[in-house]
């Protein structure tokens, strides 16, 4: 039985492994439509290309999802990117952004995992959040100043970040999320790469104007709900108004 264990382990640990190879091929295609195929020149392309790379994920892929994006050679990205909104479990709202080439497949595959949550995805909730630009970077000096890069770079907030609470950030070093206007985004992200920073996430985002307090028994229902959302093969991001 053990063995047995085992092997379905190892396969759920192997699909989600090629959900996470696809999502982020998809991103460096949509990255690459909307800033051009050169990471020097891309911030976002860049930053999904390094996350790619981090989760190993073959060259030649990368390549073929960036010429895809842009335009260059036979396959031409026919992606549609959409924002559902909905509740997540106890009230909190959610928005959740998918890229999909069959819409009429997704929205009701999104629609069926709002109702398996008891809730249903109807209603708008944009108004609860801030659409801006996100910027998450870190700098190898620990003692970095993320105010004063903030201002340089021409974020108008900033927010530590540390290893804990964000796996692409390392020990040691100082993390910050960046938070930008949406048309400042490429600005602060080249000033940062340009000024010893390395930036692992560059994209146009929600942040939620005030989060719900919830008990850890909710939360861990909440989280639950979210992870379903994620495991999705088309949903690209979840942005949820919880801490």
């Amino acid at each position: 039985m053990g063995r047995q264990w085992l092997l379905a382990k190892r396969e759920v640990a192997s699909l989600r492994k090629s959900q996470s190879s696809g999502k982020y091929l998809r991103e460096i295609s949509v990255a690459a439509k909307h800033g051009g195929a050169d990471p020097a020149n891309n911030a976002r392309l860049h930053a999904a290309i390094e996350k790619a790379k981090k989760e190993s994920v073959p060259k030649d892929n990368i390549d073929r999802a960036i010429k895809k994006g842009a335009g260059i050679g036979d396959e031409k990205l026919v992606l549609e990117q959409i924002a559902f909104e909905g509740y997540a479990p106890h009230k909190i709202p959610v928005i959740v952004e998918v890229l999909t080439d069959n819409n009429n497949r997704t929205a009701p595959e999104i629609r069926t995992l709002f109702r398996k949550g008891q809730l249903g995805a109807g209603g708008s909730n944009k108004f609860l959040f801030d659409h801006v630009g996100l910027v998450e970077a870190y700098h190898p000096d620990a003692a970095a100043d993320i105010e004063g890069a903030a201002i340089e770079a021409g974020a108008n907030e900033v927010e530590a970040l540390t290893h804990e609470g964000h796996e692409d950030i390392p020990e040691g070093v100082a993390g910050a999320r960046f938070i930008a206007e949406r048309t400042a985004l490429h600005t602060v992200s080249q000033w940062l790469a340009a000024n010893g920073w390395k930036v692992v996430t560059s994209e146009i985002g929600y942040i939620a104007k005030s989060f719900p307090e919830i008990s850890a028994e909710h939360r861990a229902e909440v989280g639950e709900f979210l992870q379903a959302l994620e495991d999705h093969d088309d949903v690209h991001r979840v942005w949820a108004a919880l801490k």
